[in-house]
């Protein structure tokens, strides 16, 4: 069973200003980042090491910047964080999840935080492959191997109304079947209006689907919202940021 098909939303927007965030007082991961990010697909580019991934971590609330704020809808994502942080759904690189609950547990309490039937707990984690026919869905977070924990992530991404995604790698470890399921799935939330951002070495997949691109170099962040509508452009625009490239 597919996901329900969701209404259409108002547009979203996410902003940081003046952000920057060093880990344990080293030189500084990110350096005065302002960003304005709306409704729509956005990728994340950059070599490894230029605070890709950080930057996602403050997006979604896990990292608290030295400097600036994060606004979700003019909402402080610190200060006001029920309401900011309602309809947000990460799905970080390193699967790190509580390892003695359940599969199953670990997903009802997401539903529960979300106001969602449990019922939806089955179907999410059959989607997922997690349930019928392996029997995932009943053993500890600790038994499972790292692909089958970010299967267990997503699966809790998909319970509510995710109105923001934040994803680092999310075909990693996934089999052709669930990574195209992802994929539809994604293109569903962007149809509705969601914001999802994507960290990704593999652009292909999101090339038909991206709106804008963020590409990050030592720490600065640089908004590319016009991408070519030509594929093959496009795919070498976003190669270019990738590489950490001035296109």
């Amino acid at each position: 069973m597919r996901d329900k098909p969701e209404r259409e939303h108002r547009e979203l927007k996410v902003e940081l200003k003046g952000v920057s965030f060093g880990y344990a007082r080293e030189t500084p991961v990110l350096r005065g980042v302002d960003l304005r990010l709306t409704s729509g697909l956005v990728l994340l580019l950059g070599p490894n090491g230029h605070g890709k991934s950080t930057l996602l971590k403050l997006l979604a609330g896990v990292e608290y910047p030295d400097q600036g704020r994060v606004e979700i809808d003019g909402k402080d994502l610190w200060t006001d964080e029920a309401a900011a942080r309602q309809r947000l759904a990460y799905v970080p690189e390193q699967p790190d999840i509580t390892p003695y609950a359940s599969v199953r547990e670990v997903l009802e309490l997401v539903a529960d935080l979300r106001a969602e039937p449990r019922e939806r707990v089955s179907e999410v984690l059959d989607l997922m492959g997690l349930e019928e026919g392996s029997g995932l869905g009943r053993r500890s977070i600790r038994e499972l191997s790292k692909g089958q924990r970010r299967r267990v992530l997503l699966a809790a991404s998909r319970l509510g109304d995710p109105r923001i995604l934040l994803l680092d790698e999310p075909l990693d470890a996934l089999d052709r079947g669930l990574r195209a399921d992802l994929l539809v799935w994604l293109a569903e939330r962007q149809k509705a209006g969601a914001l999802i951002v994507v960290v990704t070495h593999e652009l292909e997949p999101f090339v038909p689907m991206a709106t804008a691109a963020v590409g990050m170099v030592r720490g600065s962040a640089r908004y590319f919202a016009d991408l070519p509508e030509r594929q093959e452009e496009r795919l070498r625009l976003l190669e270019k940021l990738a590489r950490g490239e001035d296109p």
